[in-house]
């Protein structure tokens, strides 16, 4: 496992420790929890982008894609 070295904001430091107290548990599980919200946002956008960017690319009607497309 590869280590990281994190630098927080005292005030995060500080809603960490007393959050730690106020719900009894671990520092590191109220980030990993944070974490996994995080990433499961961030995921979410970047499907819904990519949907966004499918749809753009095929905003064409019929007619409108086949103008102008000589077939002989």
């Amino acid at each position: 496992m590869e280590n990281i070295q994190l630098e927080l904001k005292q005030d995060t430091v500080d809603n960490l420790l007393a959050f730690s107290e106020l719900l009894y548990k671990d520092v590191n599980k109220i980030l990993e929890e944070a974490l996994e919200q995080y990433f499961e946002s961030e995921q979410k956008k970047l499907i819904e982008k990519g949907i966004e960017e499918d749809a753009t690319m095929t905003n064409l009607d019929y007619d409108e894609f086949w103008d102008d497309v000589d077939l002989d």
